[in-house]
């Protein structure tokens, strides 16, 4: 599967779990499990609760993603 099959949804981060994992409500009302993209990481940029977000989604499996972006 190539990264540009992946569905872009927004969201806020509803909870935050051990080891970088985070429940994400996007807009439609649909509840998403997401880790950090490894970009996030690197340069060690902090999501902490009630952040607005950008998950990138597999059409798969849409209960898990990854956050690729953080709304100032």
């Amino acid at each position: 599967m190539a990264s540009d099959d992946l569905i872009e949804l927004q969201g806020i981060i509803k909870e935050v779990y051990q080891g970088g994992n985070f429940l994400v409500e996007t807009e439609n009302g649909m509840d998403v499990r997401a880790h950090l993209a490894g970009r996030l990481r690197r340069y060690r940029i902090r999501v902490v609760l009630g952040d607005r977000v950008t998950v990138a989604v597999s059409p798969y499996d849409l209960g898990k993603g990854r956050i690729t972006f953080r709304h100032k």
